[in-house]
């Protein structure tokens, strides 16, 4: 159920109406706008008392039902949008957001000179994989802490927030020491324990659709991180796999609409993996602001050719400069 305020609500009244909540057996989740002020009640509507009573306090305007499984995901609960701040930016609201690096974190000077590049050209967040979930174990894994070590001397130079991902649950607090966004990748997209106690840190969540997963599942994925208490979570299309073999993935720009329609949350593309090919990046870049994404997380390398892990999707520097300013006028189409 969600209980609507009436604007202007104040605080004493907010925590009034949370007491109530949880005194008929469901758990708050309030969300603050700048008007008006929304409760999520999470609870099985069969086992305990109706909350419509609640219309009778004075400063409710409206108790409504969410038909969604995904609860505090749904737009229902926020039909304005929220949006997600790091380190000064924000996602959402009718801002963009431009992610670039490597697929993988390899040495001092490729993510230095790759995060003075990208930082140049426009983008805010600097990609990079510190721990690599690779399909063979034979394939290069990672640097690991050092890669860690080495996206902070890049943020200490260049200012660029850090995106990268986390494996494994007791690599958790580590990664969240270095990075301003914990990504959890399409591989681990339904490894609750692992989205929970990344949740926990506080830190804004990419969440990426798994390569399988229903549009549907992606969204209660999400929904496991706001149910933790953390608002901060950005929903990334990075394409699924189909009979297509042209490409690596398909990359399903329907669901980042369909995203924006049925959730709250920002919506970023990856169409790096959602390709598979460099030469395609450009074109889906553009696509993706067309479809009213929030933002893009692309993978860049100073030499691709060279790269340990996924050269074939990586844009060169040069590309990459080029693409950021062939971008602008879609942009600027698109209402960003």
């Amino acid at each position: 159920m969600i209980i609507v305020l009436k604007p202007r609500a104040t605080k004493a009244q907010i925590e009034a109406v949370i007491r109530e909540v949880r005194k008929l057996g469901y758990k708050p989740h309030p969300i603050i706008g700048v008007e008006r002020t929304v409760i999520a009640a999470i609870g099985d509507e069969r086992a305990h008392h109706t909350l419509e009573t609640l219309t009778a306090m004075s400063c409710v305007d409206q108790v409504m039902p969410v038909q969604r499984r995904y609860k505090l995901v749904s737009r229902e609960t926020n039909t304005r949008g929220s949006t997600v701040k790091v380190c000064g930016h924000v996602f959402g609201g009718g801002n963009f957001q431009m992610i670039a690096g490597p697929c993988s974190v390899e040495s001092e000077r490729q993510i230095l000179d790759t995060a003075r590049a990208v930082k140049k050209a426009g983008a805010t967040f600097l990609r990079g994989g510190a721990f690599k979930p690779r399909t063979s174990p034979y394939e290069f894994q990672g640097l690991k802490e050092e890669g860690l070590r080495l996206l902070s001397l890049a943020k200490k130079e260049t200012g660029l927030g850090i995106v990268t991902e986390v494996l494994s649950e007791a690599d958790v607090d580590l990664v969240a020491e270095h990075a301003d966004i914990l990504q959890i990748g399409a591989r681990n997209s339904q490894n609750f324990a692992l989205i929970i106690a990344a949740a926990r840190t506080g830190k804004a969540i990419l969440l990426k659709r798994g390569m399988s997963m229903k549009i549907e599942e992606w969204f209660l994925s999400a929904e496991y991180i706001l149910s933790q208490g953390n608002p901060n979570v950005l929903l990334c299309e990075r394409g699924i796999r189909t009979f297509e073999t042209l490409t690596r993935n398909t990359l399903d720009l329907g669901a980042v609409a369909l995203a924006k329609a049925e959730t709250h949350l920002p919506v970023i593309v990856d169409p790096s993996q959602g390709a598979g090919r460099a030469d395609l990046v450009s074109a889906l870049c553009k696509a993706s602001a067309a479809v009213g994404a929030d933002g893009l997380i692309i993978e860049v390398h100073p030499n691709p050719k060279e790269a340990l892990s996924d050269g074939a999707q990586q844009v060169t520097l040069a590309q990459f400069e080029k693409l950021m300013k062939d971008l602008k006028p879609f942009l600027a189409a698109a209402g960003y």
